[in-house]
């Protein structure tokens, strides 16, 4: 396995805009409130001090109180909007099975389907990518009878980029292009199309957030993060196709190399 202490470096901080709407906002619900009516209040001055009168008081209580009691509704179907136009799963054979570590409450399942999957025949290989997941994945997949054999990973990715980009490293050099990429619901759009960027033919396969970690506020969170992380990336030209990753960013530039290495060596 591709070790971690070869590319240690701080953990990449979240923009402040995205942390403050996927946790600010989500975990005080009266600031949200707050915010809105002051909104509205300064929308009601410009329209009072224009002379127009038609958004009264009542209208306003009305129209705040229909906006936050369908905010429920209005999560639920962004939620929908990042897994409605994923490819589905044909049964097509792959090269590889990609788990992404998203954090321990999240293993379970990612283990369970990467098990399912390979016992069936679908890949040859199961390959973890992410800091703090890998190791601890594959530690699991090996006490359900996956052969240590067929098992691989990396521990350096501390961003979706960054699984996307060690895993070519590794994988490319080994021959391998056609992966099936399992991680949950909201995190599977960014993370095909970055995937994709990095010039591997994407299988997604989605696994859900477990209820007794994420409740209602814990999904919208992760709601709003996707899309902004979907919008940053976009921003950043990342779903494009990357010919020369380091160049992007210099200093990935010695453990992609030494990456690309283990991934040479792994194919001898």
């Amino acid at each position: 396995m591709f070790d971690s202490p070869l590319c240690d470096r701080p953990l990449p901080t979240k923009p402040f805009f995205i942390q403050w709407l996927s946790y600010g906002l989500l975990n005080k619900p009266l600031l949200v409130v707050l915010l809105l009516l002051s909104f509205f209040g300064l929308f009601w001055v410009i329209q009072h001090t224009r002379g127009k009168h038609w958004l009264s008081k009542k209208k306003v209580i009305l129209l705040l109180f229909g906006f936050t009691a369908t905010l429920p509704l209005i999560f639920v179907v962004a939620a929908k909007g990042l897994v409605l136009f994923l490819p589905t799963d044909s049964g097509t054979a792959a090269d590889a099975i990609v788990i992404l570590g998203r954090g321990g409450t999240l293993h379970k399942e990612r283990v369970n389907l990467a098990a399912e999957l390979w016992q069936a025949r679908r890949a040859p290989m199961i390959f973890v990518s992410g800091n703090g997941d890998a190791r601890s994945m594959v530690e699991q997949l090996e006490a359900k009878g996956i052969p240590p054999r067929v098992l691989d990973g990396e521990e350096c990715s501390l961003t979706t980029w960054e699984n996307a980009v060690f895993s070519a490293a590794i994988l490319r050099p080994q021959g391998i292009r056609r992966i099936i990429l399992i991680t949950d619901e909201p995190h599977m759009l960014r993370s095909l199309l970055v995937f994709r960027a990095n010039n591997f033919t994407v299988i997604p396969r989605t696994t859900p957030l477990p209820p007794e970690f994420f409740g209602t506020r814990g999904k919208a969170s992760m709601t709003l993060t996707e899309y902004a992380g979907i919008i940053n990336y976009g921003w950043r030209g990342l779903f494009l196709t990357q010919r020369s990753p380091e160049l992007n960013k210099p200093d990935l530039a010695n453990p992609l190399q030494k990456a690309e290495e283990y991934g040479q060596q792994r194919r001898l």
